[in-house]
């Protein structure tokens, strides 16, 4: 008895009925760098505008992040004048107080 139930198939291999069966698909799907998650077209017409299309993409990222970097920059020299400035105060300050205490040649 044990043998029998072992040799029979736990699960039919093809369905009774087909219209009743669903296709599935356990996996997601993978898109490469670069890829705007577009079908794929079957034309090397559609693929050389798909790539003159991630050209341009790339180049706007490009100049986005250059005039982002460009305006970081500007307020960091901003900054570092107005630190300069604040030094050249407190050397001015130190040079009086020096002046004010007396006994040294200045």
């Amino acid at each position: 008895m044990i043998r029998s139930a072992a040799s029979r198939p736990l699960l039919r291999t093809r369905p009774a009925i087909p219209a009743l069966t669903r296709a599935f698909s356990s996996t997601l799907p993978v898109m490469a760098e670069g890829d705007t998650g577009a079908p794929k077209s079957r034309g090397s017409l559609a693929a050389s505008e798909r790539d003159s299309f991630n050209k341009r993409e790339a180049a706007a990222e490009a100049i986005y992040i250059r005039q982002h970097e460009m305006e970081k920059l500007k307020q960091l020299q901003e900054k570092l004048k107005a630190q300069q400035k604040h030094m050249e105060e407190l050397d001015k300050h130190l040079e009086e107080i020096t002046k004010g205490q007396g006994g040294e040649l200045n």
